[in-house]
């Protein structure tokens, strides 16, 4: 075993007598404490004990701090959960694949030429399939037209567009600003003499971008859509928006259902043998299944009726170790020695949980974008099956199940080491639904006062912070800081979004007594980095130098 990664014992702690515990409230971030801010008003005793002088600071979980490409970038949980994991700042997709666009190197990438060859070889389609948005989460619009342009300058003369409805990351009725942006730029492409048009879409909650296989009702449902031109047709993508709206009062663009572009007697351009695919989201996790659904040869999640014999690539590697999709355009960053793999190295015994929903983000993200475990004999990772049912209509989730299995395996003495994510904040948060997110964050809050007591009860202690923020900022704002307000009823305008708020982190350590407290000039402008090299000196251990400070200075 490489000696570079066993953690030494620190000089000056031995460490804290029980399990250490990092409980990551997704999408629970510090906001502006106003009527827009689920977080500040809902009822939390637990978070409010727990924000004690000495061992609180505010750490910052966007932009740049997590290795996005301005400070404009809201931080999303993908990045959140490599930082958080690495305790190191990696370049993300979205500034990866700009700058491989700005550069031309994906345009002169071997995927790419294989590409453009096999369509003008053929005389077949180059279709684009992804998330329309320029959210920069999963995906980012300027992408999609670059390589659109690109296709086109290179001789390809059919492409299609599969339209995957944002309303999450970007305002939740945003969806035709996004496509009447795309329908111009097509138009463009006619009039140089491609056929470029939209050929299906849908809502991303029920369309094409499930994960980790929570349902994969919604990836079948985007294969019939996009690939076998099976479902309702319409004239256009902003004919089926409207129809669709006009249908279901109050739906928002996630939640649209899949539609097809074409007349009675056809769907405009179903996904067939001899074309090219290209999944233009750079984001991992829901970007996976539609992958191994065009890759896989022995595919058995649901009936593929056929299996066009095509070149798929995706945007990036969105599984490193189990190669998905086979092709990709730009390669991800190398995250190595991580927290995970340095604990695992060191014979320490660690437990990841959650539910399904963020199960990824604490095994997979957490560990570098790596499936799989470092070491099956010290490592334990524990799913809770998330519902199959909007976030909204059953806000509390399956936190009090995930505590449940949480505080038994706590009790057993064999984890030095537990992370666990809540997902409420987030999940709830993205639904716009200001009640439901009162909901979810005091659901956190009782949930936290479990862990807290099971957490005392062993000598442990317990460190809470976010990966980024969310049901912080309920609400959209104006350029002024405002709230906006529809002009129609004066009620405040729902965001389903990320912020850029800072989250809390804080520490609970009753046997601290005096020998350590969170170092102000190590936490002033920190990032979520940072709890990496806090949690393994907290453990004991000395934190390789490479990682962000801790954020704990001990007396």
């Amino acid at each position: 075993m490489s000696s570079d990664l066993v953690l030494r014992k620190h000089a000056r702690w031995e460490g804290v007598r029980g399990p250490l515990v990092l409980a990551i409230l997704d999408g629970v971030g510090i906001g502006a404490g106003d009527e827009a801010d689920a977080v500040k008003l809902a009822r939390t005793p637990t978070l409010d004990r727990l924000w004690a002088p000495g061992v609180r600071t505010q750490l910052r979980a966007h932009g740049t701090s997590v290795g996005l490409p301005s400070n404009d970038d809201m931080g999303n949980s993908e990045v959140g959960h490599n930082a958080l994991g690495a305790g190191v700042v990696h370049e993300q997709g979205a500034l990866l694949v700009g700058r491989s666009i700005a550069s031309g190197a994906l345009f002169e990438s071997a995927c790419w030429r294989e590409l453009i060859e096999c369509c003008r070889r053929h005389g077949s389609a180059l279709h684009f399939l992804g998330l329309l948005s320029d959210g920069n989460v999963h995906s980012h619009v300027d992408h999609l037209e670059a390589m659109l342009d690109g296709a086109a300058r290179a001789g390809v003369r059919k492409l299609y567009v599969h339209v995957l409805l944002d309303g999450r990351d970007v305002a939740p009725t945003s969806a035709l600003t996004y496509i009447d942006r795309l329908e111009s730029f097509l138009a463009g492409l006619r009039a140089g003499g491609a056929d470029a048009r939209i050929a299906s879409g849908g809502g991303r909650m029920v369309v094409t971008m499930d994960r980790y296989e929570a349902d994969w009702r919604i990836v079948e449902r985007g294969w019939h859509a996009h690939v076998l031109g099976d479902g309702r047709r319409f004239p256009s993508a902003r004919v089926a928006v409207e129809t669709l709206r006009g249908e279901a009062p109050g739906i928002i663009d996630q939640d649209l259902p899949p539609f097809v572009i074409g007349d009675a007697a056809a769907a405009i351009a179903p996904i067939v043998d001899g074309d090219a695919v290209v999944m233009f989201n750079f984001r991992g996790d829901r970007a996976i299944q539609i992958s191994r659904a065009f890759d896989d040869d022995d595919f058995t999640a649901f009936d593929r009726v056929r299996r066009p014999d095509v070149r798929y690539a995706g945007m990036m590697e969105y599984d490193g170790d189990q190669h998905v999709p086979r092709r990709y355009l730009v390669t991800p960053p190398q995250i190595e020695r991580t927290m995970g793999e340095l604990l695992a190295r060191t014979g320490v015994p660690q437990l990841a949980i959650s539910e399904t929903q963020k199960y990824g983000h604490v095994t997979y993200f957490w560990n570098g974008n790596k499936s799989g475990m470092f070491d099956d004999a010290t490592e334990t990772y524990v799913e809770i099956p998330s519902d199959r049912v909007p976030f909204e209509q059953r806000p509390w989730m399956k936190a009090a199940e995930i505590t449940d299995r949480l505080v038994d395996e706590l009790r057993t003495g064999r984890h030095r080491m537990a992370r666990v994510n809540y997902a409420n904040g987030d999940m709830v948060g993205h639904t716009g639904n200001f009640d439901a997110a009162l909901v979810a964050v005091e659901t956190v809050d009782l949930q936290l006062a479990r862990l807290l007591a099971a957490v005392d009860q062993l000598g442990g202690a317990l460190i809470v912070t976010a990966d980024h923020g969310n049901a912080d900022e309920m609400f959209q704002r104006k350029k002024d800081g405002s709230i906006e307000r529809d002009k129609r009823t004066g009620l405040p305008v729902a965001k389903t979004s990320h912020t850029l708020n800072p989250v809390p982190f804080t520490i609970h350590d009753p046997a601290r007594g005096d020998r350590y407290e969170i170092d102000p000039a190590r936490a002033d402008g920190a990032g979520i980095a940072s709890v990496t090299a806090t949690c393994l000196e907290l453990l004991g251990f000395e934190a390789p130098s490479e990682l962000a400070p801790s954020l704990v200075r001990f007396r």
